[in-house]
C-alpha cells in the first residue's frame, strides 16, 4: 500500500510539472518565460573583492543610450570586481555574471545584453567604468 501511495504521488507530481511547463514555458536557465516586453537596467552596483561597494557616487543608467556609467574609488582592484545589475521584472542578463570580472581594460568597456521576459527583445548595454581622480 505504501509503495502504491508513493508511486501515485510521484506520478501526480510529474503530471503537474509537465502541465505547468506546457502552460508556463521555461527557458534554458530554468526561468519562467512571460509575456513581458520591457527590457532595461533599473539599478546598478559595483562591489569589490570584499563585497563592499567601490562606487564613489550613484551609477548613471541611460536606458535610451543603453549605457551604465560608474566611477570607482581610486586604488580599486579593477581585476576583481563584482557588477550587480537590477533588471525590470522577468528580464535576464547575458552573459551571466558568475563571479569576479576584470575591468582593468578601461578603453574597452564590457557589454551586457538585457533580454525581456518574453525572450524576444534584447538590448545591449555598455558598462563604462572610470576611476576617481585624486
Amino acid at each position: 500500500m505504501v509503495k502504491y501511495i508513493k508511486l501515485m504521488s510521484t506520478l501526480f507530481f510529474t503530471l503537474a510539472l509537465v502541465a505547468c511547463n506546457e502552460e508556463f514555458p521555461i527557458d534554458e536557465d530554468g526561468l519562467l518565460i512571460t509575456t513581458r516586453t520591457q527590457c532595461y537596467v533599473s539599478n546598478f552596483e559595483m562591489l569589490g573583492s570584499d563585497f563592499q561597494t567601490v562606487r564613489t557616487k550613484a551609477a548613471v543608467i541611460d536606458t535610451v543610450a543603453q549605457t551604465v556609467n560608474v566611477e570607482v574609488a581610486y586604488g580599486t582592484d579593477l581585476k576583481n570586481l563584482y557588477p550587480q545589475f537590477s533588471l525590470v521584472t522577468d528580464a535576464k542578463l547575458d552573459p551571466k555574471i558568475t563571479g569576479k570580472v576584470d575591468f582593468s581594460d578601461l578603453a574597452n568597456p564590457k557589454k551586457y545584453t538585457v533580454v525581456s521576459g518574453n525572450r524576444k527583445i534584447k538590448k545591449e548595454y555598455t558598462l563604462n567604468v572610470t576611476v576617481q581622480k585624486l
